[in-house]
Formats: structure tokens, C-alpha cells, sequence
């Protein structure tokens, strides 16, 4: 089975999460996504986070029935990793714990452009794909730079190390755009 990690603080959960996963469902060899809810991303202040098990149920409420459907699931598997809890770590984890499932890892251009401060990038980089949906709010210039548009990268390149990944990266450049942001939200919110 070919799952999708979808991993992220969810912060709070909106249709732009939800969307892009029924989306990359219909559209990728995707058997079933992933929303793996992380309890501490170590590249976030933890001074916004809503309280892990509160962003948990949120999550979960907000895939409602498409959980019934089985194809899009809510995960707490980082939930009972060592924390803080690294996607290479989780990828590991899950590689043992569903030794029959080929994953995925899901993530937005603007965490590919910093994606050589995530721990053991490369591990990741040359032992999985990596789809990459577009977003409004990449960080510029910052850390891995990207290909044009509609291209199928031969390299990641980034200024010092990041180098050809082995599995794949693939810029998902049919997704839609969500014109929604958990950082807005919470703005927003005042949270």
C-alpha cells in the first residue's frame, strides 16, 4: 500500500489541509494520506501551539467522514515517539512498525526551501519520495532553492549540501491553491 505522510502542527486544522489531501488522493498513486499530527515540530515556537491533544480531536473532527471512506486518516503515531519528535525518526518508526507500506512524505514549498535545517534531510531525501504542493508563503531565497515550475528536479539544490535524492521529489503543480494559512488563522483568532 503506497500512504502519504502528511505531517504538521495542524495549528489549527482548515479545508486547506483536508483539501490538498483529497486532492493528492485523486491525482498521485496514493493509496491512503496520512495526517500525521505532530506534538512538537522542532523547527516551531512551542508558545503557539495549541495543545496537542486538543489539535489532535480538531483534526480528526475535521476529517469527519472521510475517515470512513479509509483513505484519509488522522494519525497520533508521533505522539508515542522520543520527543522532539524529527520526520527521518518517524519515517523510520513507521517503515518498521508497516514494514508493508511504501510512504510518502507530503510537504509545502515553503518547508522544502528550509529543508536542509530538518534533521537528516538527506536520509529522507534519498529513502522517499517527497511531494511538494506550492504555497503562497514560501520563504524566499532561504535554504533549498527551487526548480522552475511543471519541472521534474534532477537536483535539489541548496547552498552548501543538499544533493540529488534518490527516491524522487515531485512538485505537485496541478494542486490547487488554498488561500488559507494556520498562522492567518490564528491571527485572526488572536490565538
Amino acid at each position: 500500500m503506497k500512504v502519504g505522510i502528511y505531517g504538521g502542527s495542524f495549528n489549527p486544522i482548515h479545508f486547506g489541509h483536508t483539501g490538498l489531501a483529497k486532492w493528492v488522493l485523486e491525482h498521485t498513486d496514493l493509496d491512503e494520506v496520512w495526517l500525521m499530527v505532530s506534538p512538537n515540530n522542532p523547527l516551531k515556537d512551542k508558545s503557539i501551539l495549541a495543545d496537542e491533544q486538543e489539535r489532535l480531536e480538531k483534526a480528526r473532527e475535521a476529517i469527519g467522514d472521510e475517515a470512513k471512506g479509509k483513505r484519509i486518516w488522522v494519525s497520533d503515531f508521533e505522539f508515542h515517539l522520543p520527543r522532539p519528535t524529527y520526520t527521518a525518526n518517524t519515517l523510520r518508526a513507521l517503515a518498521r512498525e508497516y514494514p508493508e507500506h511504501e510512504f510518502t512524505l507530503i510537504i509545502g514549498e515553503d518547508n522544502l526551501q528550509i529543508f536542509d535545517q530538518w534533521r537528516e534531510y538527506q536520509y529522507i531525501l534519498d529513502n522517499y519520495r517527497v511531494f511538494v504542493y506550492p504555497r503562497r508563503d514560501k520563504a524566499g531565497t532561504q535554504g533549498a532553492t527551487l526548480p522552475a515550475a511543471g519541472t521534474q528536479p534532477s537536483e535539489v539544490t541548496q547552498p552548501s549540501e543538499v544533493t540529488q535524492p534518490a527516491k524522487g521529489t515531485i512538485f505537485l503543480t496541478g494542486a490547487p491553491y488554498f488561500d488559507i494559512s494556520s498562522t492567518e488563522l490564528r491571527k485572526n483568532l488572536h490565538i
